[in-house]
C-alpha cells in the first residue's frame, strides 16, 4: 500500500510542475505528460508535456475529508481511503482515471443518483492556469464552476480537497430484471425519490440493457453482514452474473472495481472472456488500462480494419460514447438506438446533480438541477460500410441526444459544428473564463481539443 505523500512532497511536485512550465518556449502550447489516459479520441502531438512527477498520490486522509493530488488515480485513492473505512462519494468505474481527470472531464458511477458527479464533492482545489499561476478556487468561484468538462482548457488541478463517506466492508447486491425500458425508467424514478426499493435501502444504482426486453437494475446496499463474497477477478465475469443470479455479495473493494476487470464487457473483443484464454491471461493484466493499450495498438496498426476486409465484413465505425438523457426520455432513446445503431449491451447509470443553487450550476455541462438523467454507455464497432469514415452513427447519436434534451460526454470522438458545440457546452462563458486565466492562450481551447483533436 502506498503511504501518503505529505505536504512537503506535494510542494516539491508543484514546484517541479511550474519549472517545467517555465522551461517551455515562449507562447508554446502545453499539455500534461501523462503515462495513462482514458480518452478515446485522437490528438495531435504538441511537443513535450508538463512534468507531473510527484503529483500522483494522496496527501492525507482526515476523517471524512481527503487532500489528493490531481494526478492520483482512483485506484490509489480508493486504496488509501478504504484503509480508513471510507470512499470518495463517486468512484468512476476504471482504475486509472485520475481525480483531476474526473473533475476536469466527467465521471459517473452507481452513487451518482444520490451524490452527483465527482466535482460536486470537491471542497477546494488548486489549479495551474494558463498564465502559469496556481490558483486556489472553491465552489461558487467562476473558475471552479467552469472547470468541470473543460478537459484541461482552463488548467490542471494539482490538489483537490474532497469529501468522503464512511462505508462498511461489503456490499449486498440485487439484480432486478425488467422487460421493457419504460418499466425500468419508472423504477429509477421511484428509487431516486425513496432511496429504497421494496423497503430496502439503495446505496448504489446502475444497470445493463442486454436486449430491448432484457434489462437489469443492480441495487447495491452497503452491508456489514457476514457471509461469502463473489470473486469476478478470476474465471467468472461480473456482467454475466446479472443474468444468472438475483442476489450477490462483494467486498467493497471488489464492488468499486467490478467493471474494471473486463472493462465492462469489452474484454471479450480480445478473447479475455473465453475460459481457455482466461486461464492463461495473467490476473494482473486483466484490467482496463491493458485493454486500452491494445485498442491504441489496433488503431495505430489498423488490425481490426484489415480483419474486417479479409472476412468480407462492411467497414466498421467505432462507436464509443456515453450520453445522459432525461429518465422520461430513456425508452425513446433506447428504441431509436436499437433501430439506428443496434449495439448491445449498454450500461445504464442514473444521475442527479447534487448541487441545486442554480438551474444549471455547471455551465460547461449544463444538466438541469432537479432532473434525473440516465447515462447510457455503449462501446464497440458498428459495421456500416463505405460511409464509415464520415462517422454517420456517431453524428446521428449527437443529434438524437440533443433532440431529447440530453448531453454527450466529450472523452471520445465528437463531430459538432462550432456554433452547436458552443450552444451545448457553454462556449461563450468558457471563453470568457479562459481569457481571464489564460490571456496568452497557452492552453488548447476546448473545441479544438475535442472536435479538432489537438
Amino acid at each position: 500500500m502506498r503511504t501518503p505523500v505529505g505536504w512537503e512532497q506535494h510542494s516539491t511536485g508543484v514546484a517541479r510542475l511550474r519549472q517545467s512550465w517555465a522551461a517551455l518556449p515562449p507562447g508554446a502550447p502545453v499539455r500534461l505528460a501523462k503515462r495513462t489516459s482514458n480518452l478515446f479520441r485522437g490528438r495531435a502531438a504538441l511537443g513535450r508535456g508538463l512534468d507531473v512527477t510527484g503529483l500522483d498520490g494522496v496527501i492525507e486522509v482526515d476523517g471524512d475529508v481527503a487532500e489528493v493530488q490531481g494526478m492520483c488515480t482512483y485506484e490509489h485513492l480508493v486504496e488509501a481511503t478504504l484503509a480508513h473505512g471510507r470512499m470518495p462519494l463517486v468512484v468512476p468505474q476504471l482504475k486509472t482515471i485520475t481525480l483531476g481527470g474526473a473533475v476536469s472531464g466527467l465521471g459517473i458511477e452507481s452513487t451518482s443518483f444520490r451524490s452527483g458527479l465527482p466535482h460536486e464533492s470537491v471542497l477546494e482545489m488548486d489549479v495551474l492556469t494558463g498564465s502559469g499561476d496556481v490558483v486556489t478556487t472553491k465552489p461558487g468561484d467562476e473558475l471552479f464552476d467552469a472547470f468541470p468538462n473543460s478537459y484541461g482548457s482552463l488548467g490542471y488541478a494539482t490538489r483537490l480537497r474532497i469529501e468522503l463517506e464512511p462505508v462498511p466492508a461489503r456490499v449486498a447486491l440485487r439484480h432486478v430484471r425488467f422487460h421493457d425500458a419504460a418499466t425500468l425508467a419508472d423504477a429509477v424514478v421511484r428509487i431516486v425519490e425513496d432511496g429504497a426499493w421494496e423497503g430496502e435501502r439503495v446505496d448504489g444504482l446502475d444497470g445493463v440493457g442486454f436486449a430491448p426486453d432484457e434489462l437489469y437494475l443492480t441495487l447495491a446496499r452497503w452491508s456489514d453482514e457476514p457471509g461469502p463474497t463473489s470473486d469476478y477477478t478470476g474465471q467468472q465475469v461480473y456482467y454475466r452474473s446479472l443474468q444468472r443470479r438475483t442476489t450477490d455479495r462483494l467486498t467493497m473493494h471488489d464492488y468499486l472495481w467490478r467493471w474494471d476487470t473486463d472493462w465492462f464487457w469489452c474484454s471479450r473483443a480480445f478473447g479475455a472472456q473465453h475460459p481457455l484464454v482466461r486461464r492463461v491471461w495473467p490476473r494482473r493484466l486483466r484490467r482496463s488500462d491493458v485493454y486500452w493499450r491494445l485498442v491504441a495498438l489496433d488503431r495505430r496498426l489498423g488490425i481490426g480494419d484489415r480483419l474486417d476486409r479479409r472476412a468480407g465484413r462492411p467497414q466498421g465505425e467505432r462507436v464509443v460514447q456515453d450520453v445522459e438523457v432525461p429518465v422520461d426520455r430513456l425508452p425513446e432513446f433506447l428504441d431509436w438506438f436499437d433501430r439506428e445503431v443496434g449495439m448491445r449491451p449498454v450500461w445504464l447509470c442514473p444521475l442527479r446533480l447534487r448541487r441545486s443553487d442554480a438551474e444549471r450550476p455547471w455551465p460547461g455541462y449544463p444538466l438541469t438541477a432537479g432532473t434525473t438523467y440516465v447515462n447510457v454507455g455503449f462501446w464497440g464497432v458498428v459495421n456500416v460500410g463505405p460511409d464509415a469514415a464520415t462517422s454517420p452513427r456517431n453524428r446521428a447519436i449527437e443529434a438524437a441526444v440533443s433532440e431529447l434534451g440530453g448531453h454527450k460526454s466529450l472523452y471520445s470522438d465528437a463531430f459538432y459544428e462550432r456554433e452547436e458545440f458552443d450552444r451545448l457546452y457553454g462556449g461563450p462563458h468558457l471563453a470568457r473564463v479562459k481569457a481571464r486565466h489564460d490571456p496568452q492562450d497557452r492552453l488548447t481551447p476546448l473545441y479544438d481539443k475535442v472536435v479538432g483533436r489537438r
